[in-house]
C-alpha cells in the first residue's frame, strides 16, 4: 500500500481536499507537521520509515525549503523536488530559468542598492514593477508609472531594510486586460486554467481580490506551460501566465499551488489529479 507523507504547515481547505481526494483513491496519507519537526542531520527522522513519498504543502518557504533538502538526502522523493522548489520561491531564478530555456516572461532586472536599483528601472522603462524575490499572494508588489513613484518605493524598501528588501526586482510591466490566467500542470500536462480577473488593480491574484472563472485550456497555452515545466523540472506547478501585446508570457511558477477557488469553475478535479500523481511517483 503507498503511503503519501503530507508536509503541511496548516490544514487549509487545499489540503481537506487532497485529504478527501486520497480517501477516495485508497491511497494511505500520513501527515507531517512541519512545526512539529526537529532534524537531527545526521539521522534519518522517524517519519520517513512511514512514507513512500513527500507531497509538499507548508506555508513557509523557508520551512519546506530545509525540509525537502533533508528529506530528499535520506533518499525520500519530494513533490515537488528541492531543486523546483527553489527555483520557483526565488522570483530572480524563475526568471534566469524561464530566459535561459527560451520561454516567453518579462523582462527583469536585479540590484542591490538604491543607485543601483534606479538603474535597473531606467533599463526597464515605465511602468515597470517592483516585487520581493520571496514571497506569494500578489503581497508586497508595486507599479511605478514614472521616476518619482519608482524612488519613492526604492527609498521605502531601503528603510524596510532586511534580506527580503535589500535585493531589488524589477520587473517590464506586460500591458493586459483586466485578468491574467493560472494555468494547473501536473507531470507537464495542463489539466485546467483560470481567469483571474480585477478591473480595481493590476495585481488579479485571489488573495487580493481577483475573481475566478473558467479558461479554456488551449494550445498556446498548453505549449507554454508544458516549456516553463520543463525548464523548472516537473511536478505539481502553477503557471501563471499574462496576455500580452506579443502573445502569452509566463510571469511566475507556483511550487505550492492553491487550487480550492479553481475547482468549482474548471470542474476539474485538481486535487485528485495531485494524489494520482503522487500515487505514481511513489511506486516508480
Amino acid at each position: 500500500m503507498v503511503k503519501i507523507g503530507l508536509l503541511y504547515s496548516r490544514i487549509r481547505m487545499d489540503e481537506k481536499m487532497i485529504l478527501d481526494a486520497a480517501k477516495e483513491q485508497g491511497v494511505d496519507i500520513v501527515q507531517i507537521d512541519d512545526r512539529a519537526l526537529s532534524f537531527d542531520l545526521a539521522t534519518s527522522p522517524e517519519e520517513l520509515a512511514e512514507v513512500d513519498v513527500i507531497l509538499e504543502r507548508s506555508i513557509s518557504y523557508w520551512h519546506s525549503f530545509y525540509a525537502t533538502r533533508y528529506f530528499e538526502h535520506y533518499g525520500v522523493t519530494s513533490i515537488n523536488s528541492h531543486d523546483v522548489l527553489r527555483r520557483c520561491g526565488d522570483k530572480a531564478e524563475t526568471s534566469m530559468v524561464l530566459a535561459k530555456a527560451g520561454v516567453a516572461t518579462p523582462r527583469v532586472q536585479v540590484a542591490f542598492d538604491e543607485e543601483s536599483a534606479m538603474r535597473a528601472v531606467e533599463a526597464i522603462g515605465y511602468p515597470c514593477v517592483f516585487k520581493p524575490v520571496v514571497g506569494s499572494w500578489g503581497r508586497l508588489i508595486a507599479k511605478a508609472a514614472d521616476r518619482e513613484t519608482a524612488l519613492a518605493l526604492i527609498e521605502h524598501k531601503s528603510v524596510l531594510g532586511g534580506p527580503q528588501h535589500s535585493i531589488f526586482y524589477v520587473q517590464e510591466y506586460v500591458p493586459k486586460p483586466d485578468r491574467d490566467i493560472r494555468a494547473f500542470c501536473v507531470d507537464g500536462e495542463t489539466i485546467a486554467a483560470i481567469y483571474r480577473s480585477n478591473a480595481q488593480h493590476f495585481i488579479t491574484n485571489t488573495a487580493q481580490g481577483g475573481k475566478a472563472s473558467n479558461c479554456p485550456v488551449t494550445d498556446d497555452i498548453r505549449d507554454i506551460c508544458r516549456r516553463a515545466s520543463d525548464a523548472i523540472g516537473g511536478g505539481v506547478l502553477a503557471m501563471d501566465l499574462m496576455e500580452g501585446p506579443n502573445g502569452l508570457t509566463c510571469h511566475e511558477v507556483n511550487h505550492t499551488m492553491e487550487f480550492k477557488n479553481s475547482v468549482a469553475p474548471t470542474g476539474v478535479d485538481i486535487p485528485g489529479a495531485i494524489v494520482r500523481y503522487a500515487t505514481e511517483v511513489a511506486k516508480r
